[in-house]
């Protein structure tokens, strides 16, 4: 699995989001080192919690941006935030339960699930914000 590399194509033209994007995308690259490098399970899920934590943490800061600049779209845009958590969420506890390392197809999941909403719904919330700040 190869990594993300963060380019303008991921760019929402926001810089403070995109500045979170990055973080998150670090994180991720991290993930796939550690599951290429065979890595214990107790690593690869303490990388995936910080992901996730991060991503949170991302996302409530998304909200905050919503809320202050009226986004009209927010309501959806939060429902498919609620959406990646809980599958990034299921993940980590199927991962947990099972004692297993994380395997390719569990990454792909997460590079998916990372660069498809980056690619849509923040590409549309950057839209709005760049016209509005």
């Amino acid at each position: 699995m190869k990594d993300i590399v963060w380019d303008q194509i991921l760019s929402v033209g926001v810089d403070e989001i995109d500045e979170d994007h990055r973080k998150l995308v670090n994180i991720f690259n991290i993930l796939n080192h550690a599951v290429v490098d065979e890595e214990s399970p107790q690593y690869l899920a303490a990388i995936l919690a910080e992901l996730i934590n991060c991503t949170v943490w991302h996302f409530s800061h998304e909200e905050r941006l919503m809320l202050k600049h009226r986004y009209d779209a927010i309501e959806e845009h939060k429902a498919e935030h609620q959406e990646l958590i809980k599958s990034a969420q299921e993940l980590q506890q199927e991962i947990l339960r099972a004692n297993k390392p994380m395997v390719d197809e569990h990454i792909e999941f997460l590079e998916r699930w990372l660069t498809e909403h980056i690619l849509t719904a923040d590409l549309r919330l950057g839209s709005h914000l760049s016209q509005v700040m």
